[in-house]
């Protein structure tokens, strides 16, 4: 079966759409796609670009977590916060780019730069917790 390969601007309804689903907001959303596609240029590939989009949206807004009470006790903290960051983020997107995009495991994998057996995992809980997520949105 011959896949057809997509351009970066084939694929901006789908970024613009994930933005907006790990945002919430049109504003964040627009200044998220452009700061991914100032990085893009047409001979990158679609999992190149969404890789892009995930290392700008860590880099912007990934979890917010505070566990730091003075300046010095934040130093020793930082690796573990970056990573809970990083983890959180890429769980919200491995959904996402399941259930917009359409992507399989395996390339989602390579997205997230994770194993397969992870990704899938990580799909099983994280439909779960944006489920709740959004069930408790909407009771509020």
């Amino acid at each position: 079966m011959t896949q057809i390969k997509k351009t970066p601007l084939d694929i901006l309804d789908d970024i613009y759409s994930l933005a907006y689903w790990m945002t919430g907001s049109e504003d964040e959303s627009r200044n998220l796609v452009q700061e991914t596609y100032i990085y893009a240029d047409n001979g990158r590939k679609e999992t190149d670009l969404l890789r892009s989009f995930r290392e700008r949206y860590v880099e912007r807004y990934g979890q917010k977590i505070d566990f730091c009470i003075n300046e010095k006790s934040c130093k020793s903290f930082m690796p573990i916060l970056d990573s809970l960051k990083q983890w959180a983020a890429d769980i919200k997107l491995s959904v996402l780019l399941s259930e917009i995009s359409g992507l399989k495991h395996v390339q989602i994998a390579s997205i997230v730069e994770k194993p397969v057996d992870t990704v899938r995992e990580w799909l099983l809980h994280g439909r779960k917790i944006l489920v709740n997520d959004c069930l408790l949105k909407a009771s509020a």
